[in-house]
């Protein structure tokens, strides 16, 4: 549309007004960026600015009541709550400030409108987590246990993350781990293994076992690595008999209860085909380690799709390779240890062996296998070996003893599969 203007009055009066309406709209922009420049700023002086400037807006109040509740030097409860309900005032939709109204009333010992601030702000934002997060530990704090641990539970499961800080929280209340896994809790596989962590990280292993147990009866799908510190935790503490309880459970959770590997064998994953390395019960391999070549091969096995390969440039006299295995035995049990091995043009009269050493508080008597140099097919290599009376595990690791020839640097490759340890009783693998 073209806007005709039969007189110069009527095009005056239209620059006239043109010029107030950009003086009126910059007016208020100006003071309203002149509102958030002083909003921004943590002193007193800026925030009530900021109100002065912008009485309409809900959050300048907000802040200034977060300066008078949070303010280690010149805290005031009764001017934060004042802050905040001229916030709701405003804007009563404000969750935030329905909350800090609730804090600011609680600080204030004012119970009845702190209850009354928080469920105003469940009401403004009913699926909101730190709602009920802040609702149910004010709830805890007046000892409404039953009540807490439902406003708990429902920010869990919204926010998974707050599970062990949940978890905490509650049992500090009512020591009760069923009760807390039962009410506050949902039964979520993340939120179980952070309580977990949480609980071994401040030494209380026997309720992290507690929440294990819950843990593996909702029959999650467990990433094996999971129980990795609680394993290390058990064995760290010597309670063995439990550590070996829990990897159990935790390879029939993870999944690989029928990993193929020699029958009886207490040795896990013998045959190198999970994938899993690096702890609980697992094959640890070194980093880093100069002049050895460690891989996973799948072209050259005994058995299996998988074998473990060792190539040693020549260039060191090797006499550990730092792979090694911890095993949970039985104390005053016979055993035999058996492996498979190949090698490649290996160097010198001496090379790769497996080195069982005893772990326990009287014996630490060590066994070894044969070594295998040059260039033999698969090989079988067995020893018998027996547990003292106070042994509960055993470390097998592979090993190169010292040569005596000029040139003693190892050279060559040596594959290692269908590595077992099974009782005398038990069915054991033959040449």
């Amino acid at each position: 549309m073209i806007l005709r203007l039969s007189s110069s009055t009527q095009r005056g009066a239209l620059v006239l007004a043109a010029s107030f309406a950009t003086v009126f709209l910059s007016y208020f922009s100006i003071r309203n960026a002149r509102a958030d420049h002083f909003a921004g700023l943590p002193t007193f002086q800026a925030l009530e600015r900021a109100t002065q400037l912008e009485p309409g807006d809900a959050r300048n109040w907000y802040l200034l009541g977060r300066y008078w509740q949070f303010n280690l030097e010149d805290s005031d409860a009764q001017k934060a709550a004042l802050a905040y309900k001229t916030a709701v005032s405003v804007d009563p939709l404000s969750t935030v400030s329905w909350l800090g109204l609730g804090s600011a009333y609680e600080s204030a010992g004012d119970l009845a409108h702190a209850r009354e601030a928080f469920l105003r702000a469940r009401k403004t934002y009913p699926l909101s987590a730190e709602v009920a997060w802040q609702y149910g530990n004010f709830l805890l704090r007046l000892g409404e246990l039953e009540s807490a641990f439902t406003e708990m539970r429902r920010a869990v499961e919204s926010d998974p993350k707050r599970g062990a800080e949940a978890f905490s929280r509650a049992f500090r209340a009512e020591p009760d781990v069923d009760r807390i896994l039962n009410r506050a809790l949902p039964p979520n596989r993340d939120v179980y293994v952070d309580v977990i962590w949480d609980q071994i990280t401040d030494g209380q292993t026997d309720i992290a076992l507690q929440v294990w147990d819950r843990l593996v009866a909702i029959h999650p799908r467990l990433p094996l690595r999971d129980v990795f510190p609680l394993i290390g935790t058990l064995r760290n503490s010597k309670r063995i008999p439990d550590a070996r309880r829990v990897w159990d459970q935790a390879v029939i959770v993870a999944g690989m209860a029928d990993l193929q590997g020699p029958p009886g064998s207490v040795l896990w994953d013998g045959g190198f085909e999970s994938g899993i390395f690096g702890g609980g019960y697992t094959w640890l391999f070194p980093e880093g380690l100069r002049n050895i070549q460690i891989s996973i091969d799948s072209r050259e096995t005994h058995s299996g799709d998988h074998s473990l390969r060792l190539t040693f440039d020549g260039k060191s006299i090797v006499s550990s390779t730092d792979i090694c295995h911890y095993v949970p035995v039985q104390p005053l049990t016979s055993y035999r240890f058996s492996a498979w091995v190949k090698t490649r043009a290996v160097t010198t009269d001496q090379g790769i062996r497996f080195q069982l050493r005893s772990l326990g508080t009287q014996d630490l008597s060590v066994a070894a296998t044969p070594e295998l140099h040059g260039s033999e097919p698969w090989t079988h290599v067995e020893i018998p070996w027996s547990s003292g009376k106070d042994v509960q595990e055993v470390q097998v690791c592979l090993v190169r003893f010292l040569s005596d020839q000029l040139e003693n640097k190892i050279k060559g490759t040596t594959w290692v599969d269908d590595v077992a340890l099974a009782p005398e009783s038990a069915e054991h693998p033959k040449p």
